[in-house]
């Protein structure tokens, strides 16, 4: 890194560029770089970990994109939302007698009119969104300066035409359908029969607005889509649904038109996915670098740096079980079921088609008019607790009219969204007190399906119109009803006692995030049980057998699983006798109120 002529956030193109010239030199041959990195990926990690340049980068969103330069370095957060496919591009090709390279960018820097000696690479593409149910609070509150040519926009225009080896300045991807129509990329997809596809997301995609396939409401506060393309990078890292940081470069200008000779990278690209030449202006193009998997204590924005001993552990669970105690009307078995709920990291192995880890929770005796209250309460508390929330007010005209399981749009080639269509972690509040007497449509019934299934397995059915497929899911299930649910069958089924009126309880900042800290951390604490300890629960399990016959293997299992989740609340990692008798007297009195 030391002497590198190039500003690697705003020029990260020099930096590749000069790192690609360094390689060839050396006698490397381009034929052999398709797939492989020569040395970038390492400059950048290098750049952005080693020397602590990563909170240098501005995190994309709806409301700083028009200020970021095209052609410089930006960090996107999102969800996974589609797979496209991949994508064949010029990546290397010769310039007279020197070799250039088109990766990490969509136009070409250089001519390539005269080149008669090209590689043909390939990358991959992804569609990715903000993460469905995502809070204010986990959204990063990192106030980054968007580099300092942030305000020489002007300027750095001007010299557009005047760019040299030196200095890449950024390209304008804003491309017209009309431009786009006339392109050779554009006629071979029509010749294979993919124009209305065009045409179709012309219409769906006004000027200035972001195509968006969410079917979560007031998901479009700051929506952005961003297209990302992949370099050199396993299929098998990533997958639906996963939620990663990708930092790379950015193309999206929403002012100017490429002239039309910078339409090389339509005439030398090419992907079957229409959604994939989409205007650059409709949707944001990033070239990824670098990128990493993001878990649900990568969203606790300025975290505390915490041990979880003992002393403080306890603290902070005291805390906040008083805190739910009092937003559940001091209904204490409640908010003891609740904190061992939040704690469940649903799903930690499968045995066959059971999820072991997940503990759904039905809160029954919720009347319309309690449910407006402590509902309300809870709903607000969860979204402070947890990143990732969404609560669906489930009624029969619901069931019939909303798409709950993704689906496969042939039309347009791509997966369409569905309220099931979750990250891992997420947190699902249905309240089911609104459901009345009705008839369901086909429809209806299929998403009656797809809940139960969820509920039951930790699984979605992707629609795929010629077949059906099973994607795994990660969601933790809180139902609120009059009655025990018909429709989800959960772990654990509760009465609910308030004995006073619920209250949302003001909460100091500092506490609100060691909670956060808490069940982010603690949840993923690994667990063990002695086998002094085994032989006490498995004597415990037959004398309740004995008791009582009806009780099988699903029940042993969540008496095993709440154990897990008592000792996690304690930040234990082994179960031990006291935590064991917790469980069984949380147990007792859940079945004294059943009765």
């Amino acid at each position: 890194m030391v002497g590198l002529p190039y500003d690697c956030l705003a020029n990260p193109l020099g930096a590749v560029r000069l790192t690609f010239e360094k390689a060839v030199a050396s006698g490397s041959d381009p034929a052999t770089f398709d797939g492989r990195d020569w040395g970038v990926t390492d400059l950048f990690r290098e750049f952005l970990v080693d020397n602590g340049a990563l909170s240098q980068v501005p995190i994309l969103n709806r409301t700083n994109i028009q200020w970021v330069q095209p052609n410089t370095l930006v960090r996107f957060r999102g969800m996974i939302q589609d797979m496209l496919g991949n994508e064949f591009y010029v990546g290397a090709y010769k310039d007279g007698a020197m070799w250039r390279t088109n990766k990490f960018t969509d136009v070409s820097q250089f001519s390539m009119s005269s080149s008669s000696d090209k590689r043909v690479w390939e990358r991959r593409l992804l569609y990715c969104v903000p993460v469905p149910g995502q809070n204010l609070w986990a959204e990063s509150s990192e106030v980054v300066v968007i580099n300092q040519f942030t305000n020489q926009t002007t300027q750095q225009r001007e010299k557009r035409q005047r760019e040299n080896d030196t200095a890449i300045d950024g390209m304008d991807l804003q491309v017209s359908y009309d431009e786009l129509q006339g392109s050779p990329c554009t006629k071979k997809m029509r010749e294979g029969g993919l124009q209305s596809q065009l045409s179709l997301q012309q219409e769906s995609t006004t000027e200035g607005t972001f195509p968006s396939t969410s079917m979560l409401p007031d998901y479009d506060r700051n929506y952005l889509p961003c297209l990302v393309k992949i370099y050199d990078s396993p299929e098998s890292n990533m997958k639906l649904n996963d939620v990663f940081e990708f930092v790379g470069v950015l193309t999206f200008d929403p002012e100017f038109t490429v002239e039309k000779d910078d339409l090389d990278y339509l005439a030398n690209s090419f992907c079957e996915d229409a959604l994939a030449h989409l205007p650059p202006r409709k949707v944001p193009r990033l070239h990824c670098l670098v990128h990493r998997k993001l878990a649900v204590n990568d969203f606790l924005s300025s975290s505390p740096v915490m041990e979880p001993n003992s002393h403080l552990v306890k603290e902070i669970r005291e805390a906040l079980l008083g805190n739910l105690t009092a937003v559940l009307g001091h209904d204490g078995v409640s908010a003891h079921f609740m904190l061992l709920h939040l704690l469940s990291r649903q799903v930690h192995a499968r045995v066959d088609t059971l999820a072991v880890g997940k503990l759904a929770l039905n809160l029954t005796c919720f009347s319309k008019e309690s449910v407006s209250v402590f509902g309300s309460h809870l709903n607000l508390s969860l979204k402070n607790l947890l990143p990732f929330t969404h609560c669906i007010p489930l009624t029969v005209d619901y069931l019939n009219t909303t798409s709950l399981a993704p689906r496969k749009d042939y039309e347009t080639n791509r997966l369409v969204s569905g309220v099931l269509q979750l990250a891992e972690g997420s947190h699902l509040m249905i309240d089911e007190t609104q459901l009345q007497a009705g008839t369901l449509s086909s429809t209806g019934v299929e998403n009656v399906r797809l809940l139960k299934n969820l509920t039951e397995s930790q699984k979605v059915e992707y629609d795929f119109k010629y077949y059906k497929m099973e994607m795994e899911a990660d969601v933790q299930l809180l139902i609120l009803s009059e009655g025990k649910s018909n429709i989800l069958p959960a772990d654990v089924v509760l009465p609910f006692h308030p004995s006073s009126a619920g209250s949302s309880v003001s909460v100091d900042a500092e506490e609100l995030k060691a909670w956060r800290w808490y069940l982010a951390t603690l949840r993923s604490l690994p667990h063990s049980i002695e086998p002094d300890m085994q032989k006490v629960v498995e004597d415990d399990m037959v004398a309740a057998r004995q008791a009582d016959r009806s009780l099988g293997s699903q029940e042993f299992s969540r008496l095993l699983t709440m154990g897990r989740l008592m000792s996690a609340s304690f930040g234990e990692t082994s179960l031990s006798l006291e935590r064991w008798q917790m469980v069984k007297e949380l147990e007792r009195l859940r079945r004294e109120r059943l009765q």
